[in-house]
């Protein structure tokens, strides 16, 4: 929480903005005609989120997006990152197309351009149909090929109003969390149908990339127009200079990172972990096409979603994969694959209630790792925030623990751009208070508090004011 002046090292041209997802923030589940997704079939499962909370009502950002936009406005916001809720434009994920769905992104975006605020669309953040998923999801071709119609009509409706564009949100975690630790749809623990349903995700976006690059050329779209993917960006140290666990750091490193962010930015797997995998389990299987289409459809930009740093090592015996999702410090247990790595926490380090490390020197570090391996291709930083339970004291939401954090990782950011890293715009998660997937709405992030027990009001919080002069000053009132 720095007053210092200084000339900003954020470009005239740098993005503010913040961020959110149409699953945690819309609601609206089933109006207008919207089919559902495979999270508003999964969250109404017994045991699987927090207190059984779903997405059916969320924020209700479906009917009231003019009053957030409003808000927006009034803080400032440059840029708004949101997700398209792809059942809400197909409800079948494919062929017939919603009327009604399309209408509510584009009156959207309209509302979002008439403030003078820039949309970024992701789209795809997890919220698969499930008429898709009841054929096989992402382990199916089918489910490809939707996406491409999908977003061609995307592409096509939007194009000529949104520059910004990104195609998934965090593999990692709707791969890993859905096929790998079952805690997220389709609930599974099976690493070869996760393997291939990963590849195929990639296939995907390659896709979509193609395709966007056909309309850019044919003048369909803005020239100016940019597309992405959006990765974690989750950068591991070992515990101790053991080799051991070095060995076990750089494990970490070839699964969670590079085999994510080489195929969008290098147009292929790691080739040792590539063997790997096929010759364990057979996969990856490649289609005709697939490795020529991966390699000429590298990304315009990456999007980084930037949290944590995990502490790395070697791990015989650990085999747990559930995660603290009751926001009460140290509740959580060790996580680890056995054999392979494990998340270790040091008493050096400072974590929040849900056990992620603070650490905002991650943020430039991070960036700089991936700057190494790939070359300098532009970042920007989709998703940075604390998940806390604010205090409300005499009416007034004081999120100061949330001011310290972002103030932090601004700063980080800033000294990412004096490194020479090219560092475009800041999306802290979220604008709005939403459904955390698997904590409810005990885990706020947002600079807007919604008040689930009095018709979902709106109320600023003291971060709100914070962030307006962070943007007003183009950071440096922070």
């Amino acid at each position: 929480m720095t007053d210092v002046k200084h000339v900003s090292a954020f470009p005239d041209n740098f993005l503010w903005g913040a961020a959110s997802a149409a699953y945690q923030v819309e609601g609206g589940h089933d109006a207008d005609g919207k089919g559902p997704s495979i999270w508003d079939i999964f969250s109404h499962q017994p045991g699987t989120t927090h207190e059984g909370t779903n997405g059916d009502v969320a924020a209700d950002h479906y009917h009231r997006y003019r009053e957030d936009v409003a808000l927006m406005a009034e803080a400032g916001l440059q840029s708004y990152r949101f997700s398209i809720s792809w059942p809400r434009l197909f409800p079948e994920g494919r062929g017939k197309m919603n009327p009604a769905g399309l209408k509510f992104y584009s009156d959207l975006i309209d509302e979002l351009i008439k403030h003078g605020i820039k949309p970024m669309i992701t789209l795809y953040h997890w919220d698969l149909p499930q008429a898709l998923q009841d054929i096989g999801g992402w382990e199916s071709r089918e489910t490809v090929d939707a996406f491409e119609q999908y977003a061609r009509l995307c592409f096509e409706a939007f194009g000529d109003r949104v520059e910004l564009w990104s195609t998934f949100n965090e593999t990692l975690i709707f791969i890993g969390m859905g096929y790998f630790t079952g805690a997220h749809p389709p609930g599974l623990t099976d690493a070869k149908r996760g393997i291939q349903a990963c590849h195929h995700v990639f296939i995907a976006h390659a896709k979509a990339v193609k395709a966007f690059r056909e309309y850019k050329d044919s003048r369909l779209i803005n020239k100016k127009s940019q597309i992405g993917f959006v990765n974690v960006m989750q950068p591991h140290d070992p515990i101790s200079d053991k080799p051991e666990d070095i060995a076990a750091c750089k494990m970490a490193d070839d699964l969670l990172t590079h085999w994510l962010y080489d195929p969008v930015l290098k147009g292929e797997y790691p080739a040792h972990i590539l063997e790997i995998a096929q010759r364990t389990w057979g996969v990856p299987e490649f289609a005709d096409g697939d490795e020529a289409l991966l390699k000429s459809n590298i990304c315009d930009f990456i999007g980084v979603n930037y949290y944590k740093r995990e502490w790395i090592a070697a791990n015989p015996d650990v085999d747990n994969t559930k995660i603290n999702t009751t926001g009460k410090k140290g509740s959580g247990k060790e996580f680890g694959f056995k054999g392979l790595f494990k998340f270790v926490r040091t008493p050096e380090s400072t974590y929040s209630d849900w056990d992620w490390e603070i650490y905002p020197q991650g943020l430039c570090v991070g960036m700089q790792r991936l700057k190494d391996r790939y070359g300098n291709i532009p970042f920007y930083i989709t998703e940075n925030g604390l998940g806390a339970k604010d205090p409300i004291i005499e009416g007034e939401v004081l999120d100061d623990p949330r001011i310290k954090y972002l103030s932090d990782h601004i700063a980080a950011a800033e000294s990412a751009i004096k490194q020479g890293i090219d560092v475009r715009g800041y999306y802290p998660w979220s604008f709005i208070d939403l459904l955390s997937w698997l904590n409810g709405y005990q885990k706020q992030y947002g600079f807007v508090y919604v008040d689930q027990e009095n018709n979902l009001a709106r109320k600023r919080k003291k971060s709100f004011f914070w962030y307006q002069n962070v943007i007003n000053s183009n950071g440096t009132k922070r």
